[in-house]
């Protein structure tokens, strides 16, 4: 039996990284988690209870308080989509919503919101088999994963995907709000103090602008089908 290894997919914002990773893990079997999801999921919780809002931005003494009251799960609906789960409740269409996107950096960048979370996404690796996606799962959460690859794309283009994403998903909003803030976003993940969004050194760069799904998924698998190998050739050795 091969041996069960941890694919790291980070880069930036709307990159399609995370249709890569759910991609990825329908060919091998492998469990794919958005952690992008769970920070949104935070961010939400946030807004509802008062600690984040788009005028007062986020009280981190009031956030980090409510943080024991998360759990974030995630499962498939009948067609196969991944959902996320906000303490049992399916909100994977409102942190999607351009309102949550203009917060959820803010509330990534918090120390006891990016250890809470990233105590929980060790937890999902503990088993391997596992594929998550973020921008910092190959620097912070799983040094050691395997196989490593960053996403990278212009922001007209990743501007461009996100808005036909929200528009699909029935969320209103223009191209140039979606652009400011792509880079906003950008600005915010790579400038952070907190787990700032980088490439690791070992990583594989993919430039992912225009190329087709099928494309990307050829490449992806065969450099997963050389993790696993050396992977079993390391245990064996």
């Amino acid at each position: 039996m091969d041996k069960k290894i941890i694919v790291a997919i980070d880069g930036y914002s709307s990159s399609g990284k995370s249709t890569m990773a759910k991609a990825l893990a329908r060919l091998t079997g492998y469990i794919y988690v958005d952690s992008g999801a769970m920070y949104r999921a935070v961010t939400l919780y946030g807004l509802r209870k008062g600690a984040v809002s788009a005028e007062r931005g986020v009280d981190e003494a009031a956030l980090t308080a409510l943080l024991p009251e998360i759990d974030i799960q995630f499962r498939k609906d009948e067609a196969g989509n991944q959902r996320t789960l906000l303490n049992g409740e399916d909100v994977e269409h409102e942190i999607r919503d351009l309102e949550i996107s203009n917060l959820v950096s803010p509330v990534a960048a918090l120390h006891p919101v990016r250890e809470y979370l990233v105590g929980l996404q060790k937890g999902y690796g503990r088993e391997r088999g596992i594929i998550m996606d973020g921008r910092d799962i190959g620097t912070v959460v799983f040094p050691d994963a395997e196989m490593k690859v960053f996403v990278e794309a212009t922001a007209e283009v990743r501007a461009h995907r996100r808005l036909r994403e929200m528009l699909e998903e029935g969320n209103e909003a223009t191209y140039e709000e979606v652009l400011h803030n792509i880079l906003e976003r950008d600005r915010i993940d790579t400038t952070r103090k907190e787990s700032p969004l980088r490439k690791a050194p070992e990583a594989i760069t993919f430039y992912n602008n225009e190329i087709p799904l099928e494309e990307q998924m050829m490449v992806l698998h065969k450099i997963f089908d050389e993790r696993v190998a050396q992977a079993n050739a390391k245990d064996n050795g």
